[in-house]
C-alpha cells in the first residue's frame, strides 16, 4: 500500500548518496567529504559532518519507544518532517491533503508552499470528530490527513474511536501528530503502529524534554515509508550538536520524568487560579502543556495588557477559537507573574 501512495518520481528518483552512507563502522582516516581535517575554529570536534542517519541517537530512542530503529526518522524539528510528507505523497498542483481546525498552523503552511490544496474538516463545538466530520474525511481522495492529539490550539485528545475509524477507513497516509502526548494519561498510537501501514506519529523533543532550541523531530511509521523519507531528506538534516545534546537527554530519563511531572503540577495550579478569575469565563480541557482560556470579548485588550507587561501568549487565530488565549505552563514564577497581571487587569477593569 505504501508504494501506492509515494509520488511516481519519487519511487524512481537515484537518492543522493555520501561515502559515509555506504561505510559501516569507525573510519581511521576521513578523506571522503572535503572537511577541514586540521579542525574548527569552534569546538575542534564540529569539523566533521554529522552521522547522516543519526544511528546512536535512533538506538538510544528504539527501546524507550518500543519501536525497531527502521521505524524511526529523526529531522530538523517536526516542521521538515510535515513538509517531507506532504512532498513525498501529494503532487503539487493535482492532490490534496486535509486537516481538521481548529488545529496547528504548519499542515496549511506546507500544503501552501507545496502547492497542494488543503482540505478542511473542523472539529465540533467540543473540539472533536463528529460523525458527519468523519464521514467527509473517509470519503476524501486527499493523500494526507492529519489528526493533532493532543490537539493545537485548543489542548485536548482526540477520540481514539474516531482516529482508528480513519486509519481503517482513509485511504491516504493518517499522520498522528503528537507532540504533547507526553502530557496525556492515553497511551501513544506509537503502540498500534504494527496495526496499520498507513499510520505515521509524530513526536518532538521540543515540549516535556525542554529542547526546543537545539530542533529535533521525531516521526515513526512503517519501515517502508521511514525508508522513503530517508530517500529525500536532506543528507546532514541534524546537526552533530542536535546530536549530542539528544543523547545526553535520553541518558537522562529522570530529569524527563522530574519536569514532565512538575509541569502537570503546574497546569493544574495554574487552572485552579485562572478559575477564580472573574474575567475568565471558560477554561477548556487539556492533556497539554497549556491551557485554552475563554475571555471573551475582553481577550484582546487581555492580550495587549500582557504584552505591556512582558508577557507573552498566544492569541489563536482560528474563528473557532475566538475569545481565547492559549496559555502556556510556564514555571512557578511564570505562572504567579500572569496570574498577578490578569487579577490586575480584572481589578481595573
Amino acid at each position: 500500500m505504501i508504494d501506492d501512495l509515494i509520488r511516481p518520481n519519487v519511487r524512481t528518483m537515484k537518492p543522493y548518496s555520501s561515502a559515509r552512507d555506504e561505510f559501516q563502522g569507525e573510519a581511521r582516516v576521513m578523506l571522503d567529504a572535503n572537511e577541514n581535517s586540521l579542525g574548527s575554529a569552534g569546538p575542534a570536534e564540529f569539523n566533521r559532518y554529522p552521522d547522516p542517519h543519526q544511528r546512536a541517537v535512533k538506538q538510544a530512542l528504539a527501546p524507550l519507544k518500543g519501536v525497531a530503529v527502521e521505524q524511526i526518522f529523526l529531522s530538523n524539528g517536526s516542521d521538515e518532517v510535515i513538509d517531507l510528507l506532504v512532498r513525498l505523497v501529494a503532487r503539487p498542483g493535482q492532490d490534496s491533503i486535509l486537516s481538521t481546525p481548529p488545529t496547528f498552523g504548519m499542515y496549511e503552511v506546507a500544503a501552501a508552499l507545496n502547492d497542494v490544496t488543503l482540505e478542511r474538516v473542523p472539529l465540533d463545538a467540543d473540539f472533536q470528530l463528529s460523525p458527519e466530520a468523519i464521514a467527509q474525511i473517509l470519503a476524501s481522495k486527499a493523500k494526507i490527513v492529519f489528526l493533532c492529539s493532543p490537539n493545537n490550539p485548543t489542548g485536548n485528545l482526540l477520540r481514539t474511536a474516531d482516529i482508528e475509524q480513519i486509519l481503517r477507513g482513509f485511504s491516504g497516509l493518517v499522520v498522528v501528530d503528537e507532540a504533547y502526548a507526553d502530557f496525556a494519561a492515553q497511551p501513544s498510537w506509537l503502540t498500534r503502529l504494527a496495526e496499520f501501514d498507513n499510520l505515521v506519529v509524530l513526536q518532538t523533543f521540543s515540549k516535556a524534554w525542554g529542547l526546543a532550541g537545539i530542533r529535533l523531530g521525531m516521526a515513526f511509521g512503517s519501515p517502508a515509508l521511514i525508508a522513503y523519507l530517508n530517500r529525500i531528506k536532506m543528507p546532514y538534516n541534524v546537526s552533530e550538536n542536535t546530536q549530542r545534546l539528544a543523547l545526553a537527554a535520553l541518558a537522562d530519563t529522570a530529569r524527563f520524568e522530574a519536569m514532565r511531572q512538575e509541569l502537570l503540577q503546574g497546569r493544574d495550579s495554574l487552572r485552579a487560579a485562572l478559575a477564580a478569575l472573574p474575567i475568565v469565563t471558560h477554561i477548556f480541557p487539556s492533556d497539554a502543556n497549556f491551557l485554552l482560556t475563554r475571555f471573551g470579548p475582553e481577550a484582546g485588550a487581555v492580550y495587549e495588557y500582557l504584552l505591556g507587561r512582558g508577557i507573552v501568549v498566544r492569541r489563536p487565530s482560528q474563528a473557532a477559537c475566538a475569545g481565547t488565549l492559549r496559555l502556556t505552563v510556564g514555571s512557578a514564577a511564570e505562572n504567579e507573574a500572569l496570574v498577578a497581571a490578569l487579577r490586575e487587569f480584572a481589578e481595573a477593569s
